[in-house]
């Protein structure tokens, strides 16, 4: 009755099956893993926001990458801003989505180490190789709050690094790289400011990181696991209809035989 499921048709369609019982099933624990990564991240990113601003040197120093565990600290430093090394970052985006630069801009400390400071978004110039107008940083010591950042990198951030570029313009907030523009120490990392706010809104601060969503990942790690399921049972419907089929072909061939015979 089954020999049916020997044939070449039948041996591929189950070892289709076979196969992609472990995938769909490898897929899904894809996606849950996903899902408590953000539900992880969204635990630090608010349990970091909530916290009470430590010194910078706290928790970065010269040459030192910041661990997962810091992202968004709230931090703070006292310094005065070397405007003369002022540059921009390109294609940054705003709350809007509209493209511009951010502007870097190191923060000199008091025993003469510096901390780069993302003072927030500003749109681009008449023309994107131009250097923008920037708006001035306040002039002497300042105390700056705000969410320590790791240096980026390509592979950590997909952004390539581009050559030729424009004077003072950068497409990676690098601690180290801006430490040879400089001449002097850096501190790893960089500050993303919230405080004090720029007059007139500009540069746009950055807004804080979402904290709240956590996407769609359970639940297409349910859908791959219902998937899952319904590969046997759709293999069974199968064969039952095979099954079927043959039964009512099988029946409707003995007449005319008998008929034959006759």
């Amino acid at each position: 009755m089954y020999r049916f499921l020997l044939s070449r048709q039948w041996v591929i369609l189950t070892l289709f099956a076979l196969v992609l019982i472990p995938v769909m099933i490898e897929l899904g624990f894809w996606q849950f893993h996903r899902h408590e990564h953000r539900v992880a991240q969204n635990t630090l990113i608010a349990d970091n926001l909530k916290a009470k601003p430590v010194p910078v040197t706290d928790l970065t120093s010269p040459g030192h990458s910041v661990p997962r565990a810091d992202f968004w600290r709230q931090v703070e430093a006292t310094g005065t801003y070397d405007t003369a090394h002022e540059v921009v970052v390109r294609r940054r985006t705003n709350s809007d989505d509209k493209v511009g630069f951010h502007v870097l801009t190191p923060l000199v400390l008091g025993d003469g180490r510096a901390v780069l400071v993302n003072r927030g978004w500003i749109p681009f110039a008449e023309d994107q190789r131009s250097f923008p107008d920037i708006p001035a940083a306040p002039k002497g010591e300042v105390t700056v709050t705000g969410r320590l950042k790791a240096d980026e990198t390509t592979g950590s951030s997909g952004i390539k690094e581009l050559k030729d570029l424009p004077d003072r313009q950068i497409m990676l907030i690098n601690s180290e790289q801006q430490a040879r523009s400089l001449g002097r120490t850096v501190l790893g990392g960089y500050i993303e400011q919230t405080a004090p706010a720029a007059p007139g809104d500009s540069p746009q601060q950055i807004p804080e990181p979402d904290s709240g969503s956590i996407g769609a990942h359970m639940a297409y790690a349910v859908q791959w696991w219902l998937f899952t399921a319904g590969v046997p049972v759709g293999w069974v419907i199968l064969v039952r209809r095979e099954l079927r089929d043959r039964a009512a072909t099988a029946t409707r061939g003995t007449p005319e035989r008998e008929t034959a015979a006759a």
